[in-house]
């Protein structure tokens, strides 16, 4: 399979490709150099909720700071 570099810079990756590799609009593509050759890799998404977690040090429990967020819930 072939493709033509355009005048930006851009190629268009060949359909058989793309379907066999999962490559869907909106996949980032990870490019680098290897021996001479041009080496394209499709990146893991990072999980946003995982690149914070456990970012606050509060110094005490969660359930203390729910509390002083919250107010001390009526019982009644």
């Amino acid at each position: 399979m072939k493709t033509t570099v355009s005048e930006k810079g851009q190629v268009t990756i060949p359909k058989p490709l793309r379907e066999r590799l999962g490559i869907r609009p909106g996949h980032v593509l990870d490019f680098h150099e290897e021996k001479g050759r041009l080496v394209a890799a499709k990146t893991t998404p990072e999980d946003p909720v995982a690149s914070v977690y456990g970012i606050l040090k509060l110094g005490r429990s969660t359930n203390d700071v729910m509390t002083s967020l919250r107010g001390k819930a009526d019982t009644a």
